[in-house]
């Protein structure tokens, strides 16, 4: 399959520039071309030799004009044509599928470390993957059909992902079923439902949070359970945490208000007044993402608000 379908049917939803359909690509989940412009404008040109797009410079006052791409009849015949034709079979590339073929020279822990850092990544795609769904950029929603096909598309996607890390824990299972290798261990948490409202209490984790991929792990989880709401025990945290120059609690906090996660942490009093951390504190609780309270019961009720 070549870009100049995938442009095609882009141009069938609506007309677009150049630029506009880049942005699209790049948004996109499973139009997986780079969506370079010289790629882009290349196609472009060559569709309009052929006749299956045309295109009209359009004026305007305060920007640089703009060309706008239309699909024409013969390029709906195009796109009709290809869309009945069979179907490819689905590519199975996987670099760490080579990757793992090799491990066998790697120690125990080695290997449990490996299969940590790929899970790390699928998880991270499978936010990024659902908050795509939710905000739900680029999807033409014409009619009932449409939002239905284009729902089934995220959900092959959403999917694909979540058999991939149901297959890592299937092999790690295998390969370590009667060893003890270091890993990481479940976090201990509980889900709390309120009224018809959500959130997730963090009650203790294998090692204090002290990276961004911490903060993913817990946005993945928030994920799952279909909750945006998260409480976290100061007791769940690294030191570095409280100490800003580390870096910590900034990279942290910016990934809960990037995935739209609402978080609060019980932090007693002495903890909130040390050094700069408290001009942070104070700053953080002027926000609708994160906040810091000393009590259990300030925390929540400002979590299901």
């Amino acid at each position: 399959m070549s870009i100049k379908l995938a442009i095609l049917g882009i141009l069938s939803w609506k007309s677009s520039t150049g630029y506009e359909l880049k942005k699209i690509f790049e948004d996109s989940s499973f139009m997986y071309w780079s969506g370079n412009n010289n790629q882009i404008y290349k196609a472009l040109l060559n569709m309009e030799n052929e006749d299956l797009v045309v295109s009209e410079v359009v004026h305007q006052d305060n920007s640089p004009s703009k060309k706008i791409y239309t699909i024409t009849e013969e390029g709906l015949k195009e796109l009709k044509e290809w869309l009945m034709s069979s179907p490819e079979a689905p590519e199975i590339k996987k670099t760490f599928l080579v990757q793992l073929a090799w491990s066998d020279i790697l120690s125990d822990q080695e290997l449990s470390d490996v299969l940590s850092k790929y899970e790390d990544e699928i998880k991270l795609q499978l936010i990024m993957q659902k908050e795509k769904y939710r905000r739900n950029l680029h999807s033409p929603n014409r009619n009932t059909r449409e939002i239905l096909i284009w729902e089934m598309i995220s959900e092959n996607i959403i999917s694909t992902y979540n058999n991939e890390l149901n297959w890592v824990h299937a092999t790690r299972q295998k390969l370590f079923k009667n060893k003890v290798v270091g890993g990481k261990d479940k976090m201990n948490y509980q889900l709390k439902e309120i009224e018809n409202k959500k959130y997730i209490e963090l009650i203790s984790t294998p090692k204090p949070l002290n990276k961004e991929n911490d903060a993913l792990d817990l946005i993945a989880l928030c994920w799952e359970h279909e909750a945006n709401a998260l409480m976290i025990h100061y007791t769940n945290l690294s030191e570095d945490f409280f100490k800003l120059k580390t870096k910590v609690a900034g990279d942290i906090i910016q990934k809960f208000i990037n995935y739209s996660i609402k978080a609060a942490i019980i932090v007693p009093q002495e903890t909130i007044q040390k050094g700069r951390f408290k001009e942070m504190a104070m700053e953080t609780n002027k926000g609708n993402h994160f906040r810091l309270y000393e009590s259990k019961e300030e925390a929540e009720k400002w979590l299901l608000n």
